[in-house]
């Protein structure tokens, strides 16, 4: 491979992630700044400022770590409520946060600080972030979609296993005393289509890849085209082996096994299919998210024992721009497969920076708008059963959680760099 190719794609693809985080920002601050809520600092990275500029009551510019970026938004935390004078640990380190947030408000900004906002104006700035990944995301991978397309499977055979491999040697070859598979018994040929499977019409390769694992080790009959006519095949029984969760595919699961492959087309498509896209790659994420303190787990272990990394296992920023590189000087591919395998990429890191930012916890996006949602569901019980306002809800005694999350992500990001830089995922 071009070391120079490697290296300029990937600085370019570390550039747009941060293009991408810079946008996420804009995404907060134009509803902010359309509710008037008071905007102090719009910065991309972290530490040190290295430039800025200040226009009206916001400074705008760029800190050394360019490993996000953020909007002050003043007045996320209400007025401490009355209370005795002996309080617990979680309440001072609540009020000396809101003591530093509230030495610059000033009773000018009455009316402008974010907690006096309408839940349904919190909600959307807070979701402005993500929404913009989201769209950056629709954009890329549509038009990757709509201008080179995407091999997608076809119902075509391109090819039949010999035998069933156990799940303790997936990916080896055929050894003795390795059973026959179902494909081969059956009577599958390379170029055969399939119509049916056990009297179901199949429209697709996925809906057939479903049937076979939902049928575990019941018999089989399969109808295919061959040669412009229906041929059924000899009824046979799937067998149970250990396949890969097509949601988690770092975790095998046992399901139905037949034993064909299907044949590649590449085909364009517009925004629906777009949409169908976005959506099995949002679910592939959120169970990627669920998982994700467990992967992180795994990928320090991996890195301390030597053993290789899961090519489906997480990365950080600065693995995902070394893959990237990769991609655009792999010479096995045609420039247009690079281009839209580099694009891909970066719609998908757009999407998981999105649903990242949307998990209910702070100091997460999501955190903020689970405080909004609850804050509404408590004053509308309140109205409805009769009973005064409670108010705003005191967000800033949710810090002990923010500081577990926002510790545990810094942990996880340079955990995710450190194995990127010595045990880094091959992709070719």
């Amino acid at each position: 491979m071009n070391a120079a190719v490697i290296v300029g794609a990937a600085i370019l693809f570390f550039a747009l992630i941060m293009a991408s985080i810079a946008l996420h920002e804009v995404g907060h601050l134009l509803p902010a700044k359309l509710f008037k809520v008071k905007v102090t600092q719009y910065f991309v990275g972290f530490g040190r400022t290295l430039w800025s500029r200040r226009r009206g009551e916001t400074e705008y510019g760029f800190k050394l770590l360019p490993l996000g970026g953020y909007v002050r938004l003043v007045g996320m935390y209400p007025p401490a409520a009355a209370r005795p004078a002996k309080v617990g640990p979680v309440t001072r380190l609540a009020d000396a946060a809101r003591a530093v947030e509230y030495d610059e408000i000033t009773p000018a900004d009455d009316g402008h600080l974010f907690y006096q906002k309408k839940t349904w104006q919190k909600l959307i700035i807070m979701a402005g972030g993500p929404l913009m990944n989201v769209l950056l995301a629709f954009l890329i991978i549509g038009s990757v979609n709509g201008l080179h397309g995407q091999y997608r499977p076809q119902l075509e055979v391109a090819a039949i296993s010999e035998c069933v491999v156990p799940a303790s040697r997936a990916g080896t070859a055929c050894q003795p005393g390795d059973p026959i598979a179902p494909a081969a018994r059956m009577g599958f040929k390379e170029g055969d289509r399939v119509v049916f499977f056990n009297g179901t019409t199949v429209q697709s390769w996925d809906e057939f890849s479903t049937l076979i694992r939902k049928n575990q080790d019941r018999p089989a009959t399969v109808v295919v085209e061959r040669g412009g006519k229906h041929v059924t095949l000899a009824t046979v029984p799937t067998m149970i082996t250990g396949v890969p969760d097509k949601l988690n595919p770092s975790r095998r699961i046992q399901a139905g096994f037949l034993g064909v492959s299907p044949s590649y087309e590449r085909l364009t498509t517009g925004p629906a299919g777009t949409a169908r896209d976005i959506w099995m790659m949002t679910k592939q994420s959120v169970v990627g998210l669920a998982n994700f303190p467990v992967k992180v787990w795994n990928v320090a272990a991996d890195m301390v024992t030597g053993k290789p990394r899961d090519v489906n296992g997480p990365i950080s920023i600065v693995g995902a721009s070394r893959a990237a590189g990769e991609i655009a000087a792999a010479e096995t591919l045609p420039m247009g497969e690079r281009m839209a395998n580099w694009f891909m990429m970066l719609g998908a890191v757009n999407l998981f920076v999105a649903l990242l930012n949307l998990v209910p916890l702070p100091p997460l996006d999501g955190g903020h708008m689970a405080g909004a949602l609850w804050e509404a569901s408590r004053r509308w019980t309140s109205r409805v059963a009769g009973r005064p306002d409670p108010g705003p809800v005191d967000t800033a005694k949710l810090l002990p959680i923010a500081y577990v999350v926002g510790g545990f992500l810094m942990l996880a990001g340079v955990v995710l760099i450190l194995a990127d830089l010595i045990t880094p995922v091959r992709i070719f």
